[in-house]
């Protein structure tokens, strides 16, 4: 049986090493891709069958090279692991062929999980319904990424002031 062959796609150096090292002691051969262009250029050579993609990276956002490293690596499972978590991203990623979507920080045996190699994780139902400061921010991350990550195209899409769209989404609600 052959080596599975993960590609890391991320611009967090230190993050990257850490996972790396883990997987590698976990069987796994890793190739590491700190932007989405690099990712795609080296995916056919590399042929990963599995794929941990951020999505907020310079350059090609994760979201836009998703479909893109599905085609150069068919069969492989693919998580989005990204700390710009929200449910539009998470719907999008999806639909575009993510196995599964997590949110950062996540041990590796959640990342394994989500690739489908460990048993299934268990499912934590909130007992209350998500609020509306975590809805409100949901929305403008998901404005945000409509105007390509311009804070003033976005504040201008939804009417309010630079300086106010940028506390808002600097206050990060906690998940409920």
């Amino acid at each position: 049986m052959s080596r599975q062959r993960l590609l890391i796609v991320d611009d967090d150096p230190a993050f990257t090493r850490i996972m790396a090292r883990s997987l590698e002691r976990r069987g796994f051969a890793v190739l590491v891709c700190n932007d989405a262009d690099t990712a795609l250029e080296r995916c056919p050579g590399f042929a990963p069958s599995h794929v941990l993609l951020d999505l907020n990276m310079p350059g090609t956002s994760g979201l836009v090279a998703l479909p893109a490293l599905l085609d150069c690596a068919p069969g492989a499972r693919l998580v989005v692991l990204t700390g710009y978590s929200s449910i539009a991203t998470a719907v999008e990623a999806t639909k575009a062929g993510a196995t599964n979507y997590l949110c950062k920080p996540a041990s590796i045996d959640e990342i394994l999980a989500a690739f489908g190699e460990a048993g299934p994780a268990p499912v934590d139902i909130p007992s209350q319904p998500t609020s509306l400061d975590r809805l409100e921010w949901e929305h403008l991350q998901r404005v945000l990424r409509d105007h390509d990550g311009n804070i003033s195209a976005t504040a201008r899409a939804l009417g309010m002031h630079r300086r106010t769209l940028q506390r808002k989404l600097a206050k990060r609600p906690v998940r409920h």
